[in-house]
């Protein structure tokens, strides 16, 4: 009987195609057939083949992705902890898909396998691939799987250059894709890091010029490429928690130039095992081909390639990958904002590193979870939202309590009335989403959120909605001029650090722009500050001064000369108490403000 939450026992795959002569014609100009892509898949297809998500491994990754071969085997798949029966891709939904890339050395095609010409080993008559190489023989796979489109294609750094490639190569045939801690290119770190162990591998002793099938091992470098490649995936936090200067035997010093320190002895052993898996010639050409991905080449820049993208799109980095940084993804998530795509992205605060889409189970869980529920369907609407929408309030979700504001949002009624259908929305300071997920279900809005805190970018990406995690302190540089119908901004003026900025980058982006905001000028407010000398704390002001995230205290009337000063035109100003809009002097009596502002003309 599987674990609990496993798949089980698998069995390995495999699917041959491209028989001469009819053979594949690489990126390159090489012809290369006949070839086997090694595969396993989980779960079971539904009636109308609307299920299936494949699954791309990273360089050392292979189809083995999740289960386990025999009841006796140590070590499952290499992201058991996300794939199997409730997990992130829940086999009971969803039919998964994983296959070993061409050029690997786990069962599919490369070289180390018989070149039929020869009867031996490619060796280095292997062909050179790419990542549009490996792309279209997984698509020759899913045609033979019956399945016209793949609800999403994941990955995790080559991975995700993989899922790029299907986004943009064949757009009809994905709904989803799913990018983690990943690149449209590599730099010149990422290649040289590479280079160095290519090198390291050519120059072992026992390479033979990639013929050493016969007799010998390049252990050594392909051991010295692995050990380096491993530092990159980690991060200076991890390793210092993990190993810090710790020695080997009993902590003293030897001094000799053998390995003393602990770290050293982890990284003989990370090589080690690379070693008894992995072939070297293949470690030099995957290598290579993540070196040639770039999409800038293959379309002219990555704006014209974000434009073929027709899928919802997932972007996801780590704050400590210095691997892939969070900055070359948010290249990603910009242009496809840019292009007006449907793009979510998340910065997900960890200390492990390019390692960390391996490692950080429960938080990618509950993105995952929430993102493919409501791409597999996505007429279901959110059922939070719903609840909170019945009780006319606005509840805090469990995982971010700490909102600026909560109990009944007087300023979404007014904002849902203003707001045309169909329109194009932009919230900064989405929160958890709860206003676009209004807007979704009663005006047909193509929303936007902007959020700073990854607990609410979770919960808003757990209720279907499209929320890219920001400071909005830096601008809106990335986004064109009139990209957007409406740009909102409720109850967060306050908490900026730059409010003069932000309303300008919002009327540049925007034609219409929607305010609100606490009034700090209410007569309670005023009444709690003379009568008890201390900073009030009211049900629109939440928090002790200590504790509070507001940097700055308005009144209507600041606001008005605040706008006069900014040159920016008030439409319309809307006082706001529980009850509805305040009758008269609404410095004094309102609770909060909403307005409607333009550029002056």
């Amino acid at each position: 009987m599987p674990e609990t939450g496993s798949v089980g026992i698998v069995t390995a795959k495999y699917y041959t195609f491209a028989e001469p002569p009819n053979a594949m014609v690489l990126e390159s100009g090489a012809k290369l057939g006949p070839i086997t892509l090694a595969y396993e898949t989980y779960g079971q297809l539904n009636p109308d083949r609307s299920n299936a998500v494949l699954i791309c491994h990273a360089l050392s990754g292979d189809a083995h992705v999740a289960g386990k071969y025999h009841s006796d085997d140590k070590k499952s798949g290499w992201w058991d902890e996300m794939v199997g029966p409730g997990k992130a891709f829940d086999t009971e939904k969803y039919f998964v898909i994983c296959s070993n890339v061409i050029g690997g050395c786990m069962g599919s095609t490369g070289s180390s396998s018989i070149n039929p010409a020869t009867g031996k080993p490619y060796g280095l008559d292997f062909p050179l691939v790419t990542i549009g190489d490996m792309v279209r023989a997984q698509a020759e796979l899913v045609r033979y799987l019956g399945i016209d489109q793949l609800l999403a294609v994941a990955g995790g750094s080559m991975g995700g250059m993989q899922a790029l490639d299907w986004a943009t190569r064949f757009p009809d045939r994905v709904r989803a894709v799913i990018i983690i801690a990943a690149s449209y290119h590599n730099g010149a770190q990422q290649i040289a890091f590479h280079a160095v162990g290519r090198h390291a591998i050519q120059s072992d002793e026992e390479f033979k010029n990639g013929q050493y099938y016969e007799g010998g091992n390049p252990a050594s470098g392909l051991g010295i490429a692995r050990m380096l490649a491993h530092i990159t995936y980690l991060s200076d936090e991890s390793m210092n928690v993990k190993f810090g200067r710790r020695l080997r035997g009993n902590g003293s010093l030897r001094f000799d130039l053998g390995k003393e320190f602990s770290v050293e002895s982890y990284l003989d052993y990370q090589g080690e095992q690379f070693v008894n898996r992995f072939d070297a010639n293949t470690y030099l050409y995957i290598s290579k081909a993540i070196d040639y991905f770039d999409l800038t080449r293959e379309y002219g820049s990555l704006d014209a390639a974000m434009t073929r993208i027709r899928a919802k799109t997932l972007v996801l980095s780590f704050s400590s990958d210095w691997l892939y940084p969070p900055r070359q993804s948010e290249e990603i998530v910009y242009a496809l904002a840019r292009q007006g795509k449907d793009v979510t992205y998340c910065n997900i605060q960890s200390d492990y590193g390019h390692d960390a889409f391996l490692l950080e189970f429960e938080v990618l869980t509950k993105i995952l979870d929430g993102f493919l529920k409501h791409t597999l369907h996505p007429e279901r609407p959110c059922t939070r939202c719903i609840e909170n929408a019945d009780k006319q309030q606005f509840d805090p979700p469990a995982a971010a309590p700490n909102s600026i504001y909560s109990g009944r949002r007087v300023d979404y009624d007014l904002i849902e009335d203003l707001v045309e259908e169909n329109s194009r929305v932009l919230d900064i300071g989405s929160g958890s989403g709860e206003l676009l997920c209004r807007l979704d279900r009663r005006k047909k809005v193509h929303g936007l959120g902007l959020e700073l805190s990854q607990d609410h970018v979770v919960s808003a990406i757990g209720c279907g909605i499209a929320v890219v995690q920001a400071d909005i302190d830096k601008g809106l540089e990335s986004l064109p001029d009139q990209s957007f119908d409406y740009v909102i901004l409720s109850m967060t003026l306050q908490v900026l650090k730059h409010p003069d900025l932000v309303l300008r980058e919002m009327l540049r982006v925007g034609k219409k722009c929607i305010v609100s905001f606490p009034n700090f000028g209410l007569w309670r407010v005023r009444l709690k500050a003379l009568a008890l000398g201390r900073a009030p704390v009211t049900r629109n002001l939440p928090y002790a001064w200590y504790q509070s995230p507001n940097r700055h205290v308005l009144t209507i009337k600041d606001f008005r000369e605040f706008c006069t000063r900014l040159n920016i035109r008030i439409q319309k100003e809307i006082p706001l108490t529980t009850q509805g809009v305040a009758p008269f002097w609404p410095n004094l009596f309102a609770e909060e403000a909403l307005y409607v502002i333009s550029r002056e003309s």
